[in-house]
């Protein structure tokens, strides 16, 4: 079994054939699929499509690229009046992203401490994107010290792989891992404990080998987990015991859900 912790389902790219992606994943052992929200406006909407299917979860966030367009100071307010809904287990995805900029920094730190505002009222794990501002990150995360959550697509250096897991979070790892210039990051996997480690597609993006190129689908995630397994030297059967079991430890309102 295994859990797709990870994916935006709600996504155009699903939009002519999302039952026959979640059966081919279902048919390949994955149980359970975390789809993501990046805008608000599109939340109910993703609360809609989770509460069609027993196995779907969602959460409820803004993307730190969009942060410009929904940062105001009821933004948690606004987080915690959509994150009520059964099928929300989460808050995110958010963070940081100064690779490409699309908001202005200040913007996205403000929008940053407003989800962990949220997610500590609402006592939900939140899902955090990070990109070369790790320094930030880790900065802002320190001033919510009962923060929880999970460093998804987790691509990062190895210091700050060893920061977030010393301050009690996960990490997730994407098809990324089994690129064939990844050989860093596969080491700095060999690092985290089991019992830390999630994996996630991040659909319909960043599809693994042998699929690289395509568009990437939930079923996918096998391709990852495999890959890890090899990297850590373990079953595939225990890998997938034991991120499917910190998913339902990480995001506890899913448990006895499927």
């Amino acid at each position: 079994m295994l859990i797709d912790s990870h994916c935006h389902l709600d996504f155009p790219d699903f939009k002519d054939d999302l039952n026959d992606a979640l059966k081919r994943a279902r048919d390949l052992g994955v149980k359970g699929f975390l789809t993501i929200n990046t805008k608000l406006k599109q939340a109910h909407d993703l609360q809609t499509l989770a509460a069609q299917y027993e196995d779907v979860w969602c959460t409820v966030g803004v993307h730190p690229h969009d942060a410009e367009g929904y940062w105001s100071p009821t933004l948690k307010e606004d987080i915690l009046a959509l994150a009520r809904h059964p099928k929300v287990v989460g808050i995110g995805e958010t963070g940081l992203d100064y690779h490409y900029n699309h908001s202005p920094k200040e913007e996205q730190i403000s929008a940053f401490r407003a989800h962990i505002e949220a997610s500590l009222e609402l006592d939900l794990p939140l899902v955090i994107h990070t990109r070369n501002a790790d320094e930030d990150t880790i900065s802002v995360l320190d001033d919510y010290p009962n923060a929880k959550g999970v460093f998804h697509c987790f691509s990062g250096s190895y210091d700050l792989c060893q920061k977030a897991l010393e301050r009690g979070y996960y990490i997730s790892l994407s098809g990324i891992v089994t690129f064939n210039k990844a050989e860093d990051l596969r080491e700095t996997a060999k690092s985290v404990p089991l019992e830390r480690l999630l994996v996630e597609t991040d659909s319909p993006y960043l599809a693994p080998i042998p699929h690289r190129g395509k568009r990437n689908e939930p079923s996918f995630v096998v391709h990852t987990a495999e890959k890890i397994a090899e990297t850590l030297g373990i079953p595939y059967a225990d890998l997938c015991k034991a991120t499917t079991q910190n998913f339902f430890t990480l995001f506890n309102k899913t448990k006895g859900t499927v």
